[in-house]
């Protein structure tokens, strides 16, 4: 699975090594909270920052199966109607793991998928799904019922041993899905749990995206709640490192609790976190495949943030 593109001409003022770390690395939320942007905001939005120089940080956009009639209805005018331009790219929720819905849920993205494979009707596919794991026999069922051109992220609950069901996607076109934050404080994931995560994935190559309270590169305490919140360059630095270098989740823990922006270095073929160095192979193919993308409702944020630690 590739989800990263070639990177284009505007990532040239920014490090290689950034741009393989960040290329592709937003999938855009802001349907959900706390931005709860309506559709048509939402979808105006989404093409406003695929027209700035910082594009090829987006990825997919962000849409509930029940409301794909009414992003076709607000993205009708958007839409690339030239053959020589790229589709939008979606990331669609769908109904749990072994609830019935599911069928029909798929149904209704294949219909949409035929739909829009031609400019008339405005070019759009949904590639990827995103839907709760509640256990591995549900997952396991589920995964019979999905069309190899849709690739499925089991949401699975962090609080509970995580291992079970991430082996239950082991050998499938499959991936783990992680929620690192939410409105109240005990939505977030602690280092513990969510180094856990990453390294069950890691030790069984299966690839993982996060949602949810990744609004800033560094780990940071969240006043208003009340929690640390989780840093992106941790989460994906982590991710990488554990797919690399096979560090163990201890070491894993200690990346993603990592505070001191100074202990990670940005060079131009490299990305280090203390004496730990990654090469831009590496991390070009950890994006590839494994560590893919994560949710968020904000585009301005993390881009600021980034453009305050000098990474853009």
């Amino acid at each position: 699975m590739n989800t990263t593109t070639d990177q284009p001409e505007s990532t040239e003022q920014v490090r290689q090594s950034v741009g393989a770390l960040l290329d592709g690395l937003i999938d855009f939320a802001g349907l959900f909270p706390p931005a709860s942007l309506d559709m048509n905001a939402a979808v105006r939005r989404y093409a406003e920052i695929g027209e700035t120089e910082d594009f090829w940080m987006l990825s997919r956009l962000i849409v509930p199966v029940g409301r794909l009639d009414e992003f076709e209805a607000a993205a009708k005018d958007l839409l690339p109607t030239d053959d020589d331009e790229k589709p939008w790219i979606l990331s669609v929720l769908v109904s749990p793991a072994g609830e019935a819905n599911l069928a029909s849920d798929i149904d209704r993205l294949e219909k949409f998928n035929n739909d829009h494979a031609t400019p008339e009707n405005g070019l759009a596919m949904v590639d990827m799904i995103e839907l709760k794991g509640a256990d591995a026999s549900t997952i396991d069922a589920s995964l019979e019922h999905v069309p190899d051109d849709l690739f499925p992220f089991f949401e699975i609950d962090w609080r509970s041993d995580p291992r079970g069901k991430i082996a239950a996607l082991v050998g499938n076109d499959a991936g783990a899905k992680i929620r690192t934050g939410g409105g109240t404080a005990d939505l977030y994931p602690g280092g513990d749990e969510l180094a856990r995560f990453i390294a069950a994935c890691a030790s069984t190559d299966v690839p993982f995206k996060a949602t949810a309270g990744l609004h800033h590169p560094m780990r940071h305490m969240n006043d208003a709640l009340g929690v640390m919140e989780h840093g992106f360059l941790n989460v994906f630095i982590a991710g990488t490192l554990a797919n690399i270098k096979r560090i163990d989740e201890a070491t894993i823990k200690d990346v993603l609790e990592e505070t001191d922006a100074s202990a990670f270095t940005f060079h131009e073929l490299e990305i280090a976190w203390r004496d730990h160095t990654l090469v831009l192979d590496e991390i070009e193919e950890t994006r590839s495949f494994f560590a893919v993308s994560y949710g968020s409702c904000s585009f301005e944020e993390p881009h600021a943030d980034l453009k305050g630690l000098g990474l853009l």
